[in-house]
């Protein structure tokens, strides 16, 4: 048995996409998958599975979010050394009186090369500030995630990606949920 962490990007905002964490709870039990957990409304839900590949986890959970609800929702699986590095490899945490809270994380399907960061143009977001580490990106907000314009949508969009945010507090419950298996 593997557990998988399947981040879903863009449910229960705004009142968009409103899916209950119990209901989808019940949606992956039925399909099979074990030790049902959720973190949250904005959807991380850890599954346990015979399945190695986290890529055909999300498929899965995808496909059948669609089917029961018709919402066509991005998932991003990541594992537990994904987490770690985030909380362990974040450039950031190195600067004398790092503010957490403005501290995020991108997941992103596919990973990329160093060189990917030129695609982002950050002088077009400047205060915000990124660094790309292969399928993560580590994000500093100057002020804030809700007074920026460098969003998922606008990392998708210029790295020709899907993507999903998640902030400190929530990587490190996560990480912390994880290690609780």
């Amino acid at each position: 048995m593997k557990t998988h962490l399947a981040l879903l990007r863009g449910i229960n905002v705004s009142g968009h996409n409103m899916i209950k964490m119990d209901d989808l709870k019940t949606l992956l039990d039925r399909m099979g998958f074990q030790n049902v957990r959720t973190y949250i409304q904005s959807g991380n839900v850890f599954v346990d599975s015979e399945e190695e590949h986290g890529a055909t986890v999300g498929f899965k959970i995808k496909q059948e979010i669609f089917k029961e609800w018709g919402y066509d929702v991005p998932i991003i699986v990541i594992t537990k050394e994904d987490l770690e590095a985030c909380l362990n490899n974040n450039p950031y945490l190195k600067e004398k009186e790092a503010d957490t809270k403005k501290l995020y994380f991108t997941f992103i399907s596919k990973e990329l090369n160093e060189s990917s960061i030129h695609d982002l143009k950050m002088s077009q977001v400047k205060p915000d500030e990124a660094v790309i580490d292969k399928s993560r990106i580590y994000v500093k907000y100057a002020v804030g995630a809700g007074k920026t314009r460098f969003d998922q949508k606008y990392i998708e969009k210029k790295l020709n990606v899907t993507a999903t945010m998640r902030n400190w507090n929530t990587v490190t419950k996560l990480l912390e949920m994880y290690n609780e298996v």
